[in-house]
């Protein structure tokens, strides 16, 4: 059965997925990370899809969604719009898959809604590791929101990039990921891209979903949101990935139910760089 592209509206937003499989089957949601878009799974999507329904959404200011028009790209925006989605496709219970914005986006709503998730697998989901997060809130608050507000002006000034072919915009991807194989680097880029300009190409993502808030959640209050979360999760990484394992850094610990699962040879793009290992276990996973 061949994907479906659908909308759904979040507030004033026109946001959309595309859904593999059977309408009738359990539904399985896989989340892309920031400056990405939903078909990132499309590598993945097809074989989930001969068990699940497989619901993939562009995040606000992704792929074929509408940007904010705000320009403010804050977590909980992303949850709303998840918690949306969720109600839209009339599903009383989900399976979350989310790549680093999106693994953090799947935590915080099972953490929200607990009883309505029944399987987490996050890739490299959980954000900064507890030192950076400790440095960062070193900083006073008014410092924080002053660099914060230099950095969101310095963001809307800039330029987003134009390229004259595909084949360019190709070229630059390959380069910023060479690990990738280079069908994924096409499949990546041909998806990722829009007309700007009669004969110019752009980057799908809103250049203002760049950076993040002044302020996060206190110790604290991460480590409850993981604990409120009830059903079974898998924490993926990838061993050559510059983001800190939790099962050493003491996160995993929080979670009623976690299992970190590490994969060598990858990086952070664990579903790019080992497809078919990753897929195997996330098939065990999901059951």
């Amino acid at each position: 059965m061949s994907a479906r592209s659908k909308f759904f509206s979040s507030g004033e937003l026109r946001l959309h997925y595309r859904e593999h499989g059977s309408e009738n089957a359990e539904a399985l949601v896989l989340l892309h990370g920031g400056m990405d878009h939903c078909r990132n799974w499309d590598f993945i999507a097809p074989v989930l899809a001969r068990r699940w329904k497989v619901i993939c959404p562009d995040l606000r200011g992704h792929g074929d969604s509408n940007a904010d028009p705000s320009g403010i790209y804050e977590i909980d925006r992303y949850v709303l719009d998840l918690a949306r989605l969720v109600d839209h496709a009339g599903l009383s219970k989900v399976r979350l898959v989310g790549h680093s914005l999106g693994g953090n986006i799947a935590i915080r709503y099972a953490s929200a809604f607990p009883e309505r998730v029944e399987r987490l697998v996050a890739i490299e989901g959980l954000g900064p590791a507890p030192d950076k997060l400790e440095e960062r809130e070193r900083v006073p608050p008014g410092r924080r929101l002053r660099e914060w507000i230099d950095e969101r002006q310095a963001i809307e000034r800039r330029v987003p990039r134009d390229y004259a072919s595909v084949e360019e915009a190709t070229a630059r991807m390959s380069a910023q990921f060479p690990s990738f194989a280079p069908e994924l680097v096409r499949h990546l880029t041909i998806h990722g891209l829009r007309l700007s300009a009669p004969g110019m190409w752009r980057w799908k993502f809103d250049n203002r979903v760049r950076g993040e808030g002044p302020f996060e959640l206190g110790k604290a209050e991460r480590e409850a949101l993981w604990a409120a979360i009830e059903c079974p999760t898998f924490l993926i990484y990838g061993a050559e990935s510059w983001a800190s394992d939790p099962a050493k850094d003491g996160r995993a610990a929080h979670f009623r139910d976690a299992m970190v699962v590490m994969h060598e040879g990858a990086g952070h793009w664990v579903h790019h760089d080992r497809c078919e290992p990753f897929l195997a276990d996330l098939l065990t996973q999901l059951d």
